[in-house]
């Protein structure tokens, strides 16, 4: 039964927020005939009182309605959905309302009517980004919990490791023995599963390491 459930929605799920009855019933019928999983809310104010948004999803959300606006809903959703791509559409919209939706980051600005090639269109480009997002995420969740594995002693290591100091040049910063460094460089590869330094580097890149208490200067 669970691979039926996974074969009837394989692109992902598509949250629609339009107050317009036959948009909303229009757009889940398109879409779930394409394959993906939809749910309906008739306000922005009905998404946020229970906001449940499952991983890979798009939100497409009509710009005018009553109460939250589409641009006020999209203000929330940089703490409630971060990495979800929104796509906004509208019959009535103000130019400025437009500019400031894309420069909080909508994925696309459709005006109303548009074709369904066109949606279709741009919710699978917005899909793809919330994929990447999620993988991300998930990334940075693995790494930030090998991380936590490190010793304080070890984090120090792992700070100059990454920015491509040698054995020697990190225990001439802090006094220790080339011998210990090589010891606890071993440790950093071991714990953050990396074969090799460069693995490391790629996976620790936008990750917050604590800067050491030694410097280079020190």
């Amino acid at each position: 039964m669970s691979s039926n459930i996974e074969k009837k929605h394989p692109l992902g799920h598509v949250i629609i927020i339009d107050d317009d009855t036959s948009v909303r019933r229009s757009l889940s019928s398109m879409l779930e005939r394409t394959g993906y999983q939809v749910t309906l809310y008739e306000s922005a104010d009905a998404f946020l009182s229970n906001p449940v948004v499952p991983h890979p999803s798009v939100i497409v959300s009509d710009m005018r309605m009553p109460g939250t606006t589409g641009v006020h809903l999209q203000e929330q959703l940089k703490t409630l959905a971060q990495c979800t791509p929104v796509v906004f559409v509208s019959g009535d919209s103000r130019p400025e309302e437009i500019i400031m939706a894309m420069k909080q980051g909508a994925v696309d600005f459709l005006l109303k009517p548009f074709t369904a090639q066109a949606m279709l269109d741009v919710i699978e480009r917005a899909m793809h980004l919330a994929e990447h997002a999620v993988r991300v995420n998930d990334k940075n969740l693995l790494v930030s919990e090998r991380l936590q594995r490190l010793t304080p002693r070890e984090m120090e290591v792992c700070h100059w490791m990454v920015r491509g100091y040698t054995n020697q040049q990190i225990a001439a910063i802090d006094g220790g023995a080339s011998a210990t460094i090589k010891l606890h460089r071993a440790r950093v590869m071991d714990k953050m599963s990396a074969r090799t330094l460069p693995e490391l580097i790629d996976m620790l890149i936008g990750m917050d390491i604590p800067a050491p208490r030694r410097t280079a200067s020190a």
